[in-house]
């Protein structure tokens, strides 16, 4: 299992809006092979800057199944209008788990 962690740097006039289309992508996400959650974070001391996390069972669930997929397009055109910058994509795995 792996944890996809994207920084997302939003349009400051575009928070209600880019919250509602990430939530619109949440079926998305649900229908992706591999991915077992998501969930989208906002910074609170600079809130122009959200996290997406997303648990895949796989790294390749994320960087061949769902990049690969019509589903990615469809996030991306729900999104990527919002965006100020690039997102910064990277992923993790868990080494402890504490409680």
């Amino acid at each position: 299992m792996i944890y996809e962690i994207a920084e997302l740097y939003i349009k400051p006039d575009a928070h209600v809006a880019f919250q509602a289309a990430v939530a619109e992508a949440v079926p998305i996400f649900k229908a992706a092979t591999g991915c077992l959650s998501m969930r989208l974070d906002r910074d609170i001391e600079t809130p122009d800057t959200y996290h997406l996390v997303i648990t895949w069972q796989t790294l390749e669930n994320h960087t061949v199944d769902f990049r690969g997929s019509s589903g990615f397009q469809d996030w991306r055109g729900l999104v990527g209008s919002h965006f100020a910058l690039p997102p910064k994509v990277e992923h993790f795995q868990t080494v402890v788990a504490g409680f």
